[in-house]
């Protein structure tokens, strides 16, 4: 079954079938906009339109982008989304306690801040994760992946967020990734924090 049963209806005009959608898939797998010739660091809504329309030439509607993206489970989400049951309540105080420190200090260095995390990308064979960065303004950018065993987080997908132009960047990693599995010695513009999770959730 293809990933994106939702959102879309394989009989609307423009819309992907089964094959294709797989095949775009297998096309994003571990691949960046740049080496189609386009001029973004990771995928984005735009970026995907962009390459819709070339591989496939379908008239696809900007809209429809969204309603992939969403299937796929990517988007805005709450923090406490973004947590297990057992993390919910340690996310909610971190929000309150710890959240608005990161948001002054972005400010102060017209930073941006990003969300980070990575689902599991069903109906694919062999199976494909999403890594997203979700901007506090709720811009996604994304990159699919095959899965590893432990993959740590991609220094390459971290580097990108902060752009050609070295942007100072705030990413807040959520419990997809424990810190031994974080990219080491970043650049100092690049700021990673932890969401709390089981394994390093704030006490009560």
């Amino acid at each position: 079954m293809a990933a994106v049963r939702r959102g879309v209806r394989q009989s609307e005009p423009g819309a992907l079938s089964r094959e294709q959608e797989l095949e775009l898939i297998d096309t994003l797998r571990g691949s960046y906009p740049d080496a189609f010739g386009l001029d973004e660091e990771l995928w984005t809504r735009q970026g995907l339109h962009a390459l819709i329309q070339s591989r496939f030439g379908l008239p696809l509607d900007p809209g429809a982008i969204g309603a992939y993206l969403r299937a796929w489970g990517l988007g805005p989400r709450e923090p406490r989304e973004r947590a297990c049951g057992l993390c919910v309540g340690a996310v909610e105080r971190w929000v309150r306690t710890e959240y608005p420190s990161i948001i002054r200090a972005a400010q102060e260095h017209l930073a941006d801040v990003h969300w980070i995390g990575r689902i599991r990308l069903r109906g694919t064979m062999p199976a494909a994760d999403i890594i997203s960065a979700v901007s506090s303004r709720g811009r996604v950018q994304f990159m699919i992946t095959t899965p590893s065993v432990d993959p740590p987080l991609p220094r390459d997908f971290v580097l990108r967020l902060s752009g050609e132009e070295q942007r100072t960047v705030h990413l807040i990693v959520d419990g997809s990734w424990p810190r031994n599995e974080w990219p080491r010695r970043l650049p100092r513009r690049i700021t990673l924090h932890p969401l709390p999770s089981c394994g390093r959730a704030v006490a009560a």
